[in-house]
């Protein structure tokens, strides 16, 4: 009886510390042992997105697609049109977007391919140009001259006929695509069922994948407005300037400005160096201005203000979202890398409320000073004094207290 009892108590009195000691330790894991487990996950899961990003990338735009076209439902739904009619809008929306990117990239690769080689007297021009200058400047002639002989306008020629052949095999997987779509935007007149029935179990992963859906619209809305204003001004601005192939120059800085912080650039890039094959150095800086004056003061002050409110990233998350999402997807991922990380944010931080910490750590907005004083310091507070009781001795008899007076407020008569 003894044993056992002493056991039974050992049990009891340690059951409350072995409990205090795994919920400290969330689950007996220490916390570096649980950060080394989360990072090997990360890894294996990045693995095999990079693995499958034949299929992943694919089904990734679909998803964003869809996503882009749910408000051409709801509109056409509060119009009165039938639920069957309002999805086959929205599917007549997708692929009328799918067909548009295909077409005119297509098209306008043909184009750049066509109009490039009769720049290549002009490219030995500017190589031998540069190797003179570079030579009275002191530099070595042979390394300078062998570095410039690699500038080969027909292996550039070359190179887009390789991105026209990886364009057919591109529109191989078409089909799946277009399927894919077809299912996806079907499936998309039952969201709000689905929804409402996942509320009930999921509350936290539902109003977090609402949010990440509103954001991504409102991203891709904002961003093709945007783009698109880029776009027209770009291509009136080339036009008038003399550049060649204004209209694909256009369409370029319309498709990057959905790059975060790096499309600017490679908007810039291509119809600068064509500017100075056709017009010298004082083209190529005039379509530099112009793309500083116009792409800058639209993309870099106007266009954050409206989409900062949507995806709540501050630029360096987007800029890390963009180089990692391009290794995992590929080329298709600089074009998903806001959508995909929001995705992200929705499934792992926001359902969790011990993950929403790294909201502080990607989040576009800082804490206010009163959301730094609503946080606990961590420090003990110092628990209040208690007041000396009275304790009678032998033959005393306590005197009343204010609770012992009954609500009534008539005395407690006195004991004899």
């Amino acid at each position: 009886m003894t044993s056992s009892g002493s056991t039974g108590a050992g049990a009891t009195s340690n059951s409350p510390s072995s409990a205090a000691a795994v919920t400290e330790t969330g689950g007996g894991l220490p916390r570096v042992v649980k950060v080394l487990l989360g990072a090997a996950a990360a890894l294996v899961v990045a693995g095999g997105i990079r693995a499958a990003n034949d299929i992943l990338a694919p089904v990734m735009l679909a998803l964003v697609l869809t996503i882009a076209v749910a408000p051409v439902r709801g509109v056409a739904l509060r119009r009165g049109v039938p639920r069957w009619a309002a999805t086959v809008l929205a599917m007549a929306a997708v692929y009328a977007i799918v067909l548009f990117l295909a077409v005119s990239v297509a098209v306008s690769l043909v184009q750049l391919a066509a109009t490039l080689p009769q720049y290549a007297g002009q490219v030995d021009d500017l190589t031998a140009q540069v190797h003179d200058t570079l030579t009275k400047l002191g530099v070595a002639s042979a390394p300078s001259g062998q570095a410039l002989s690699q500038l080969d306008l027909g292996k550039l020629s070359g190179l887009l006929a390789d991105m026209l052949s990886g364009l057919l095999s591109v529109l191989s997987s078409f089909f799946f695509l277009a399927t894919l779509l077809f299912f996806m935007t079907a499936d998309g007149g039952s969201t709000h069922l689905r929804t409402a029935v996942l509320r009930r179990s999921r509350p936290a992963l539902t109003e977090a994948l609402i949010r990440f859906t509103h954001g991504t619209q409102t991203y891709l809305i904002v961003s093709a407005v945007f783009g698109g204003i880029v776009a027209v001004l770009d291509t009136a601005a080339l036009w008038l300037i003399g550049v060649p192939l204004a209209g694909l120059w256009g369409l370029l800085a319309f498709v990057t400005n959905f790059i975060p912080n790096v499309g600017f650039f490679i908007g810039l890039v291509p119809p600068a160096l064509l500017g100075l094959l056709e017009g010298g150095w004082k083209m190529m800086l005039a379509v530099i201005l112009v793309y500083c004056v116009l792409n800058v003061v639209i993309q870099t002050f106007i266009q954050p203000r409206y989409v900062s409110d949507a995806v709540g990233l501050n630029m360096t998350t987007t800029f890390l979202s963009l180089a990692v999402w391009t290794y995992l997807l590929g080329p298709l991922g600089a074009l998903l890398a806001v959508p995909m990380t929001l995705l992200a944010r929705a499934l792992l931080v926001d359902p969790d409320e011990s993950a929403h910490w790294v909201d502080l750590l990607i989040g576009s907005a800082p804490p206010t000073p009163e959301d730094a004083a609503a946080v606990p310091t961590g420090e003990p507070v110092a628990a209040p004094k208690a007041e000396p009781v009275a304790v009678p001795q032998a033959g005393e008899v306590a005197a009343p207290q204010a609770d012992d007076v009954p609500k009534t407020g008539k005395p407690v008569p006195e004991h004899t």
